[in-house]
């Protein structure tokens, strides 16, 4: 397999560029020289696709010009081949041909969709252009005969059960476990229980063959005279066409994810309104969720591709969790919170740091946004006396405002939560139970034995541990503790983590019992 990040130089291109950037994806390189693009298709099989003969990389390259030439013609100039010469590798040379790939003109980087989003200039005037793109596409776009099968409860059923099988292997490190089985069932019975609506979507004409890809990284605008939407799929039929709500269901979800419900919602309704297609509103949460979980998977087969450097890698994981995140919502999926309590000493940050590594909640504890909200690392010690300092009253009101803000941000996203802090006083375990009132809430109360604490607190000093309590804050909190009385006892878990028992374990087994 030809590393072609590094073996195209500047001098293997016909124009000569002065600039030459280089992006990688699971399945592409993609080479930005001067005003010109090109695209080389990696040899990899993932299943849905295969480009790992000459041949078939170059039907998909004749394949994704043809099909980007309905939305944006301009833009694609055609299939070059790439030869092997004796110094090295050159484009648009037909001896001796090693690859090839697409060509297209470079699109403006201030106009491109995603850029616009970073930098929160996204409007209501960007999305009508889209919309009044869109309708009639899809309203001439091939139908009928060899198409309306892509949407039917087989077909759609195929494409989420391929989803499911390929990241199984994932689970546990893009999404846990109950959360995958949740989206599985919830998938399932949806397709099971509205047979009719998917028949009625086919007999309609609602099932096109589209773009396959729309979302925000594969459109441009010219300012706000023309938008460009490019790079649909080309390798995959099954993934192009289907039901025009999954591609609606698609650029919503980007939008959901880009935190634009605002606009996600504008784009909905008016391209509904322009297109009178009611209808789609009853599917587009099961597409949504379905959009949001390939994308996931997209992140986990990114972040196993060892052409990508370290950073590149992790980064595609956390957004596969990003987007499983999302799928969960849209599958009707209930974050929950873990509130992990009790005295210093008691292990607490122990117990949270463990049950965020088996559920991948986002942990968030005391020590870090105290810390950080007077400015100072994690693992600076400030040996405070009790209720003194950065630990007075009002340094602690602020740390678990912040904290309930924090997890408020991740709920809202679908991300679990796990606040780790002493929550001593009930006004504090109270403002959780009013602010997060929207999930559900489960108390893990750690505790331990005195001489247990005390020999935890010596160890403390050999380590680079970021709490600056020490024995005796232990006994000063511990006369001040106000017993969780005011805690439903049903999502309340008592832990004695002097124990040495699978204390993850009884948690995930005690929330299974009370949500059965």
């Amino acid at each position: 397999m030809i590393n072609w990040a590094k073996e195209l130089k500047k001098e293997s291109f016909p124009n000569k560029p002065e600039s030459l950037e280089i992006v990688q994806t699971h399945i592409s390189y993609v080479f930005i020289a001067d005003d010109m693009v090109y695209k080389i298709k990696k040899p990899v099989n993932f299943g849905f696709l295969d480009f790992t003969t000459l041949e078939l990389r170059k039907l998909y390259c004749e394949k994704e010009v043809e099909l980007n030439r309905r939305l944006c013609p301009e833009v694609y100039l055609g299939v070059i081949p790439i030869s092997e010469t004796e110094g090295g590798y050159e484009l648009e040379s037909g001896e001796n041909i090693v690859e090839y790939a697409v060509k297209m003109r470079k699109l403006p980087i201030e106009g491109m969709m995603a850029k616009l989003i970073e930098h929160k200039a996204l409007t209501k005037k960007h999305i009508d252009l889209i919309v009044n793109v869109l309708v009639p596409f899809f309203k001439n776009a091939k139908t009928g005969k060899g198409v309306n099968e892509y949407g039917s409860i087989e077909t759609v059923s195929f494409n989420t059960e391929e989803n499911f099988t390929q990241t199984k292997e994932y689970v546990g490190r893009a999404i846990n476990r109950w959360r995958y089985d949740e989206i599985v069932n919830w998938t399932r019975d949806f397709l099971r229980d509205k047979k009719a609506l998917f028949e009625s979507r086919i007999n309609g004409g609602y099932i096109r063959e589209g773009h396959g890809d729309l979302y925000s990284a594969n459109i441009c605008f010219d300012d706000l005279k023309k938008v460009y939407i490019f790079d649909c799929i080309e390798f995959n039929e099954r993934f192009r066409s289907g039901d025009v709500a999954s591609d609606i269901a698609f650029l919503s979800m980007d939008l959901d994810f880009h935190g634009l419900r605002e606009l996600s919602e504008y784009f909905v309704n008016s391209y509904v309104e322009k297109s009178d297609d009611r209808e789609l509103l009853k599917v587009l949460d099961f597409y949504k969720c379905y959009r949001a979980y390939v994308r996931g998977k997209i992140g986990c087969f990114t972040s196993d591709d060892p052409a990508l450097s370290e950073e590149k890698r992790k980064e595609a994981l956390e957004a596969a969790r990003k987007y499983f995140d999302l799928a969960y919502l849209y599958a009707e999926g209930k974050p929950r919170v873990f509130v992990v309590f009790g005295l210093s000493g008691t292990g607490k940050s122990t117990l949270a740091r463990a049950l965020a590594k088996e559920t991948l909640a986002e942990w968030i504890p005391s020590d870090i946004v105290r810390k950080s909200l007077v400015g100072i690392a994690p693992t600076e010690h400030h040996y405070e006396p009790f209720e003194k300092g950065i630990y007075s009253r009002e340094y602690t009101e602020k740390t678990y405002a912040k904290m309930v803000e924090l997890a408020k941000e991740s709920l809202l996203k679908g991300r679990d939560v796990i606040l780790d802090a002493t929550f001593r006083d009930r006004a504090y375990r109270e403002r959780v139970t009013r602010e997060l009132s929207f999930v559900d809430i489960y108390w893990l109360w750690c505790v331990a034995d005195d001489s247990v604490v005390r020999e935890r607190f010596m160890k403390r000093k050999e380590s680079e541990d970021i709490s600056d309590a020490r024995w005796e804050i232990y006994l000063a909190q511990k006369e001040k503790f106000e017993a969780p009385d005011e805690v439903d006892p049903q999502k309340l878990i008592k832990l004695d983590t002097s124990e040495g028992v699978d204390l993850v374990g009884r948690v995930i087994e005690r929330v299974n019992e009370v949500e059965s």
